[in-house]
């Protein structure tokens, strides 16, 4: 669904956003896509096992939780920070998939790092048994696939597509399945462009650029001015933000809009990639800072 924003634009620039994180109340927007054919797989190959990647607020980790639920399968997260083992029922995101049923391992942040490495791998297998592995974040080939089917033929009119950068592979998909006269522009959640390697590997199409600038200090920072946009924008459009992802790709727009970026009479569709399960937590640290928070209940 795309809903219009009541906001008038300046030289008439018209701004939809894609509601993906309508989707599934659990397994909403890029993660729906992601494992939907990963899923599909799993079974094909007989897997009864699904192991993936994640830090302690993933909306990653908080999906296969409740897709391998809902499909049959174990899961078992491997958790980013071994000092999180003890701090399970203080986590939303990790209690809610522990709900599921996901078994969950902890390392540290150095074994974390080793987590693509053929041997890390292959402990995990003598540790949990055979699994179908699903990557951080979810993105791989048959993540790409899912992702290409968020661009439908209803979106043909619009002159630039915009969403969120975690590991690539969301906006890999809608790259590929964009239309010659659409420009993808991907707004990355980390510090720098090197993700634009990442995404040349599958990217089918060169009518993309990514916009580095409201990456708010990098994975995960926020500050003040970031939250009351956020609060400002859903009083004004009914429509909640994350604060990691969709919450900073959605400000930068405004300002690039501000700053006359878009050509007169653009129409542009900004994606919603979900993420909302992760407001309660960003709050709860907010609080801890003495910030002010997200004014959105989950």
């Amino acid at each position: 669904m795309n809903q219009k924003l009541i906001v008038e634009f300046p030289k008439s620039i018209a701004v939809s956003i894609k509601r993906e994180d309508l989707i599934h109340p659990f397994v909403s927007g890029n993660k729906f896509r992601k494992l939907k054919y990963n899923l599909l797989k799993a079974k094909e190959k007989n897997f009864e096992t699904l192991l993936t990647f994640g830090g302690a607020f993933s909306n990653h980790i908080a999906a296969v939780a409740y897709a391998g639920k809902e499909n049959g399968f174990r899961t078992i997260g491997i958790i980013r920070g071994d000092e999180l083992r003890d701090q399970i029922a203080e986590n939303q995101t990790l209690t809610f998939a522990q709900n599921c049923g996901m078994e969950f391992k902890f390392v540290s942040r150095a074994e974390y790092r080793l987590k693509n490495e053929a041997l890390f791998v292959e402990n995990l297998k003598k540790e949990f048994g055979n699994f179908y592995l699903i990557p951080e974040g979810g993105t791989n080939e048959l993540a790409i696939k899912g992702c290409q089917e968020i661009l439908t033929k209803d979106d043909a009119d619009y002159d630039f597509i915009c969403c969120s950068i975690g590991t690539g592979g969301t906006i890999t998909g809608i790259i590929n399945s964009a239309l010659p006269h659409q420009k993808v522009l991907g707004f990355p959640a980390l510090k720098g462009d090197f993700l634009k390697d990442e995404i040349r590997i599958f990217a089918q199409n060169n009518n993309w650029d990514l916009i580095t600038d409201y990456h708010f200090g990098g994975y995960g920072k926020v500050n003040e001015h970031l939250i009351a946009f956020i609060n400002q924008f859903h009083h004004k459009n009914n429509i909640p933000l994350d604060p990691i992802y969709t919450g900073k790709m959605v400000f930068g727009v405004m300002d690039m809009i501000e700053k006359n970026y878009f050509p007169d009479q653009s129409k542009i569709l900004l994606i919603h990639t979900g993420g909302i399960q992760g407001i309660q937590g960003m709050n709860k640290k907010l609080k801890n800072k003495q910030l002010p928070t997200i004014d959105i209940h989950v």
